[in-house]
């Protein structure tokens, strides 16, 4: 039986959520069983953490939960390492939120809502301009980022499609409950599969912009418009017969049960997110990359990480809001459904070693 009761301390917390955004610890909040701020008075932390935590239960273990004040590897590696300060005894780490992802990950051919969990991950913006080309630092540490070997045990028990099989079952019941749970709490976002319509793959070259006359564009030699890029496909007029035709897995409309693919691949990471088709398929040529983030890196090296992001877009021009919820839905959901298959530990925790920590995280 699990217990309802509060941990006595920070030492007895073993697993942390951390999101980028509100909008992803909402979701999570959505899939906790209980809130142990509500029970009694919250955790003290230190005082030189910067940090705001909520604490509660998922299933048999206790989460500390905390929101980054910004996307960003900067802000992860800051929000991360105050994390430590406070919670000294942390040994599970999963990054949850949402990414832009290739749209063939794996010879998969990966849709919006599927969830990538990350193998490793590349710190795509750590290096050098020169004239005309911009090379990443070669140095190992800046960047393939290896996993620990904690994590590199896990991530080969969920390589095996048994145990994707497993998670999928899990993940389509937890999200099933985020949705009910969101219905009942009277939440703003919309939790539910915005429909296989609205899952639109442009050729790479073909950019986000105003197809009629538009002063912003004019002006700009670049023909850069930040408003274009703020405006769905539909205001800006983008040419839908030019959508690359892809056999769905299903032909779902708005609403329906939608079960969410989970896909191993390796992340590329950066402050600022990718936004160009073009750019997106050199960087993924040119170093492997699968799915593209903002806060990876930055977690990556101050804790053993596993990343766990929804794709909401295709990391091009053609960004699509309509996806932003529920890619975070979906990667809550594949984040409980992993815990739901880790193991409690009645052990003392283990001395910690250079701050490494084991960290759960939520994104994007």
């Amino acid at each position: 039986m699990v217990s309802t009761q509060p941990p006595k301390d920070r030492n007895e917390f073993r697993i942390a959520i951390v999101c980028a955004l509100p909008c992803d610890a909402d979701a999570i909040t959505l899939l906790f069983d209980e809130f142990w701020d509500e029970i009694s008075a919250p955790y003290e932390r230190l005082e030189t953490d910067r940090n705001t935590y909520i604490t509660g239960r998922i299933g048999q273990h206790n989460i500390v939960l905390v929101t980054l004040p910004r996307p960003g590897c900067t802000s992860a590696a800051s929000g991360s390492a105050y994390l430590t300060l406070s919670y000294r005894n942390l040994k599970l780490a999963l990054l949850v939120g949402t990414c832009g992802g290739m749209p063939r990950i794996g010879n998969i051919d990966a849709y919006l809502g599927d969830v990538v969990i990350g193998k490793d991950v590349t710190q795509h913006d750590f290096g050098t301009h020169y004239p005309g080309e911009y090379v990443l630092n070669d140095a190992a540490e800046n960047m393939i980022r290896r996993a620990s070997k904690e994590l590199r045990i896990l991530l080969a028990n969920l390589q095996m499609e048994f145990t994707r099989n497993r998670l999928k079952k899990a993940a389509e019941h937890h999200l099933k409950d985020l949705q009910e749970a969101a219905r009942k709490a009277g939440r703003k976002a919309d939790y539910q599969y915005p429909g296989t319509k609205e899952d639109r793959l442009f050729p790479r070259d073909y950019r986000h912009e105003h197809k009629e006359s538009c002063t912003l564009c004019k002006d700009n030699a670049h023909g850069f418009c930040e408003a274009n890029y703020r405006s769905p496909c539909i205001e800006t007029g983008c040419d839908f017969s030019k959508l690359i035709h892809r056999h769905h897995r299903d032909d779902l409309p708005q609403g329906a049960e939608f079960i969410p693919e989970i896909l191993l691949g390796r992340f590329g990471s950066a402050n600022i997110p990718v936004r160009d088709g073009v750019y997106r398929d050199e960087l993924a040529e040119k170093y492997s990359l699968d799915a593209f983030d903002m806060e990876g890196a930055g977690i990556w090296d101050e804790l053993p990480t596993l990343i766990i992001k929804g794709i909401s877009g295709y990391a091009d021009s053609h960004s699509n809001k309509a996806w932003k919820d529920f890619a975070s839905a979906t990667a809550a959901s594949v984040a409980r459904a992993i815990l739901g298959r880790y193991p409690s530990s009645d052990m003392e925790p283990p001395v910690p070693l250079r701050g490494m920590y084991w960290f759960l995280f939520i994104v994007q």
